[in-house]
C-alpha cells in the first residue's frame, strides 16, 4: 500500500506525543559521515518524502519499497523500526535486482559452463548447474557493475555528496561491509548493528531507478528530475 495521506495523518497524530528530537547518521555534501536532526514529526516526513520511487517501476517492487518506506517514517514514534524498515528495503533491491539482471546473469553463467564442457568434451556437471540458478545478492549487484555499466557518478546520492562519495566498491565487494553482507546480518541476527546504515534508505532508492532506468526515465537523467535535497528538512 502507498503512503496514503491518511496514514500520514494518522502517523502524525501519534507523532505528536513524541518530544525528544529524532537524530540519525546520513550523509551530507562534504561531509560522508554527516548527522540530521529533526525536531518535529513534519520535519522528518519532509525528508522522508523525498526518497519515494518515480513511477514506471513494477508495482511489486513498488509496493515493498513502500514498506519500508513507511517503517522509516514509524520510526519517529519507535526508533528501532528503522532497522526493520533497512531489511526491508534491502529484500526490495534484491528483488528489483533479480528482476532486472537475474536471466542475464544466468545465461551468461551458462556460456561460461557450456564453453567450458565443451572444451572438456563433457557434459556440465551438477555443481555447475546449481551455480547457473543460484543467484545470491552479492553477484547481482557485481553485475550492476561488471555488466551495466554503474559507477559512482550514476549515483544520486554520491553526486549529491560529492567526489569523495562512493558505493561501488560496496556493490564489488572491495569495501566491507558489503551491500550485500549488511543484508545478511540483519536477516540473521547480527547482535550488534544498532545504529542504522547511513543513508541506505536513499541508496537503495538510487539503485532500484539505476536497475529500472530506461522504463522510468526513457532516457531522461533521474538526478536531474529530483528535487535538491531539502536543506530545511534538517532542522
Amino acid at each position: 500500500m502507498a503512503l496514503t495521506t491518511e496514514f500520514l495523518d494518522a502517523v502524525a497524530v501519534i507523532a505528536e506525543r513524541s518530544s525528544d528530537p529524532l537524530t540519525l547518521p546520513w550523509p551530507m555534501p562534504g561531509n560522508l559521515g554527516g548527522w540530521v536532526s529533526f525536531n518535529t514529526f513534519a520535519e522528518w516526513r519532509a525528508f522522508m518524502l523525498q526518497f519515494g520511487l518515480h513511477g514506471g517501476i513494477p508495482d511489486i517492487v513498488t509496493a515493498k519499497f513502500a514498506r519500508a518506506h513507511k517503517l522509516h517514517l514509524l520510526a519517529w514514534v519507535d526508533f528501532d523500526l528503522i532497522k526493520a524498515g533497512e531489511l526491508v528495503a534491502l529484500t526490495t533491491l534484491e528483488l528489483a535486482v533479480t528482476d532486472c539482471y537475474g536471466i542475464k546473469e544466468r545465461d551468461r553463467r551458462r556460456r561460461l559452463i557450456d564453453e567450458k564442457a565443451k572444451q572438456k568434451k563433457r557434459v556440465p556437471t551438477d555443481r555447475e548447474e546449481r551455480w547457473a540458478e543460484q543467484l545470491p545478492l552479492a553477484d547481482l549487484l557485481k553485475f550492476m557493475v561488471t555488466h551495466d555499466g554503474l559507477t559512482d557518478d550514476q549515483v544520486p546520492m554520491n553526486r549529491r555528496c560529492g567526489p569523495a562519495a562512493t558505493v561501488v566498491k560496496r556493490l564489488t565487494g572491495e569495501v566491507r561491509p558489503s551491500l550485500a553482507e549488511i543484508r545478511n546480518k540483519l536477516a540473521h541476527g547480527y547482535p550488534f548493528d544498532g545504529w542504522p546504515q547511513s543513508g541506505l534508505l536513499e541508496l537503495v532508492r538510487d539503485l532500484i531507478e539505476y536497475a529500472y532506468r530506461d522504463i522510468v526515465s526513457r532516457g531522461a537523467d533521474l538526478f536531474s528530475l529530483r528535487r535538491p535535497f531539502d536543506a530545511m528538512a534538517l532542522g
